[in-house]
C-alpha cells in the first residue's frame, strides 16, 4: 500500500496513530532513544495526567458526608 493510499483510507484517529508509530519507530531505529526510554516517558506522562485528573475532580466524600 502506498502512502497516498494509506492516507486516503485512514480515519483522522488512525492517521494520528500511524504518524506516532512511524515517528517513534524511526527514532528508536536511528538510536535517538530506546524502547525502554520511550516506555518510561510514556508511563511518566500518564502518571502526570492521572495527578491532573485527581486535582481537577472534586472529592465526592465531602458531598456524600453532607447527605448522610
Amino acid at each position: 500500500m502506498s502512502f497516498e493510499e494509506a492516507m486516503r483510507k485512514a480515519s483522522r484517529d488512525e492517521a494520528f496513530k500511524a504518524t506516532v508509530y512511524a515517528m517513534n519507530t524511526l527514532l528508536i531505529h536511528r538510536g535517538i532513544y530506546t524502547q525502554q526510554e520511550f516506555q518510561d516517558l510514556f508511563a511518566e506522562w500518564m502518571r502526570k495526567e492521572d495527578r491532573k485528573k485527581q486535582r481537577e475532580t472534586p472529592s465526592t466524600t465531602h458531598s456524600e458526608s453532607a447527605l448522610a
